[in-house]
């Protein structure tokens, strides 16, 4: 299973804020991009740090059966590609992958195993592909690599949260089918579904949100036993 494929949504989540979406093709959707940029800029530069409870749901569309995880998140934005996450999952499975300072850590307790390596290869492990370089992506590889929002408006998501829907679709050749943006008021994106080609999907969401706590960089290194094993990813 890809079980490191989350982390790109999520990525895609806490740090869409610093992202500038093409622009729409008619004014009332205009007036909508422009207002979540507005927010989504607000939140960039405004978030410190982030907990959040996590719940995610991989549906598979051969079988028409759903899977689903909770756990939680922590966040800490940094520049480029330093930012540090730490993702818990604790049902079904227990499982932790934590990135900080270039480098992750995925510990898969039941198997007694932790596989670490370069945070910028996380990518081909995990199989995420042109997702995942969502969060690398300048200003002008976004407006590149996808089409003009048509698909922009206001929706309440379970809990009674509302927020901005956005699509987006990529341009040309990409290894999945669309996006789907939900941010809230404060800009904040709280909930993201990958569609993939063969209509696989993945849906995450962020709930209870702590913004701005005090969080130490230890929470980002995975503390292993001595007997674990150590695989190079």
């Amino acid at each position: 299973m890809k079980r490191l494929f989350p982390l790109s949504i999520v990525f895609a989540m806490l740090v869409g804020a610093v992202f500038s979406f093409p622009k729409a093709t008619n004014g009332q959707s205009a007036g909508l991009v422009s207002s979540v940029l507005n927010r989504m800029e607000r939140n960039r530069q405004s978030l410190k740090s982030l907990k959040a409870s996590l719940s995610m749901e991989k549906y598979n569309a051969q079988l028409r059966d759903k899977e689903n995880y909770s756990g939680w998140v922590l966040y800490m934005p940094a520049t480029g590609r330093d930012a540090s996450v730490r993702i818990e999952w604790q049902k079904p499975q227990h499982e932790i992958l934590a990135v900080s300072k270039g480098q992750y850590t995925l510990f898969r307790p039941r198997l007694n195993q932790a596989i670490v390596g370069k945070s910028g290869s996380v990518k081909g492990k995990a199989g995420a592909g042109g997702v995942l370089e969502m969060m690398y992506m300048t200003r002008q590889q976004l407006e590149a690599r996808f089409q003009p929002l048509q698909d922009v408006r206001e929706e309440t998501l379970w809990g009674g949260i509302s927020t901005i829907h956005l699509t987006l679709v990529p341009k040309g050749n990409a290894s999945f089918k669309y996006a789907e943006i939900w941010v809230d008021s404060s800009g904040m994106p709280v909930q993201t579904k990958i569609v993939e080609k063969n209509d696989d999907a993945t849906t995450m969401r962020l709930s209870g949100m702590e913004r701005n706590l005090r969080i130490s960089s230890d929470e980002f290194v995975v503390k292993l036993d001595s007997n674990v094993k150590i695989v190079k990813g």
